[in-house]
């Protein structure tokens, strides 16, 4: 799952730094976002990784 992905590597990256979550689950481009307001963190928005899937960009705040 994405935001268990998100919740698991967060403390890797230091605050203002992005971490990008790769996910085919269509779902993701809903739950990702819901997860950074529940979080307190920033959705950067969604791109493709270079093999064309879905990849969703989060800026750590805290």
């Amino acid at each position: 799952m994405p935001v268990i992905e998100l919740a698991r590597h967060l403390a890797d990256v230091a605050v203002g730094d992005l971490l990008a979550v790769v996910a085919h689950d269509p779902a993701a481009a809903v739950d990702v976002p819901a997860w950074c307001r529940m979080k307190q963190q920033d959705y950067a928005g969604a791109d493709t990784a270079d093999d064309g899937a879905p990849r969703y960009v989060v800026r750590r705040r805290s």
